[in-house]
């Protein structure tokens, strides 16, 4: 019994120096691959600064061509809404101003 009462120690003292050295290496590695990513994403981040001004030509581009389309929709229907709405005549005016006439003539009798 005495035996395990002193190896025990010696071999929980071994594992746990294994354990601390084990998570040193990975936190070397983390350390490094973090650096990588790090320069990953700063290229990209120029990468996509660079495309800017062309995504913002685009854009504009874009707007304008939208105006121009809904000026054209827009005219095409004010065609269309005056071929098929009646225009009122002079002779159609005048018989609403008849027919106005008449019945207030009848309605004050």
């Amino acid at each position: 019994m005495d035996f395990l009462l002193e190896f025990l120690p010696i071999v929980i003292y071994i594992l746990l120096i294994i354990i601390l050295l084990i998570g040193i290496v990975l936190a070397i590695k983390l350390i490094i691959t973090l650096d990588k990513v790090e320069r990953t994403v700063d290229n990209v981040n120029e990468k996509v600064h660079a495309l800017d001004s062309l995504f913002h030509i685009i854009d504009t581009t874009t707007d304008k061509i939208v105006l121009v389309t809904d000026k054209v929709v827009e005219s095409i229907v004010g065609m269309i809404t005056n071929l098929f709405t009646k225009k009122k005549t002079k002779k159609d005016e005048a018989e609403v101003v008849e027919v106005k006439t008449t019945t207030k003539k009848k309605s004050a009798k």
